[in-house]
């Protein structure tokens, strides 16, 4: 038994192995301007073993595609940890959401852009994988937003849809999110990134405080 798990472990250490060479090379030289023999001579494999785990470039950038929604899945759960009320849950997932962006780039990137990759394959277990991600993360939002409802630091009036709320917080804070990134394009100066972030979580609680 011990055995199997040992091989186990070994093989699923070998696939994160492969894995953070593909995203070394998708990140920094390009996904269409590295090859499988790029990524492993990256991992210190051999190019036979990678086809093992993955049957090509397509199946990997999958993979760092519910790599990324799995780590913004752990820093949404992690930011409700210390807080009680639902209001102070949503302004710490909000706040994780932007340091997702600042913090974990590449992936926040994948994540945004994800719908336009013409690259991944119509795999149906990842693609299961992917939505139940996706919903768990909905879900944190959802919860926290319920949990004050509960507690009544959440008035009922400005949220009587916690679900529809979610998403809406989450595509207005994307929203500012990328007016930042992106602030040279802008006709007019925009304010201080770390500012204009704090500003607009306190003004989404404010919508939505009790």
């Amino acid at each position: 038994m011990s055995r199997i798990s040992r091989r186990e472990r070994e093989k699923s250490e070998r696939r994160e192995r492969i894995l953070d060479a593909a995203e070394d090379m998708f990140f920094n030289k390009g996904y269409e301007r590295c090859s499988m023999d790029d990524i492993a001579r990256t991992a210190e494999l051999s190019r036979a073993l990678l086809y093992v785990y993955f049957k090509d470039k397509a199946a990997m950038l999958q993979a760092i595609v519910l790599r990324s929604a799995c780590r913004l899945r752990d820093r949404f759960a992690a930011a409700v940890l210390d807080e009680q009320q639902g209001i102070d849950q949503i302004a710490n997932i909000a706040r994780a959401y932007y340091d997702f962006s600042q913090q974990d780039t590449h992936y926040f990137d994948v994540l945004t852009q994800s719908s336009t990759f013409v690259h991944l394959t119509n795999d149906e277990e990842h693609r299961q994988a992917l939505h139940a991600c996706g919903t768990e993360i909905m879900q944190l939002m959802v919860d926290a937003l319920e949990a004050g409802l509960a507690d009544g630091s959440i008035s009922p009036e400005r949220v009587s849809d916690p679900l529809q709320t979610a998403y809406f917080l989450r595509g207005a804070l994307h929203g500012v999110i990328m007016e930042v990134r992106h602030a040279e394009r802008r006709t007019l100066e925009l304010p201080e990134a770390e500012r204009l972030i704090s500003y607009t979580i306190d003004m989404l609680g404010h919508s939505m405080r009790g």
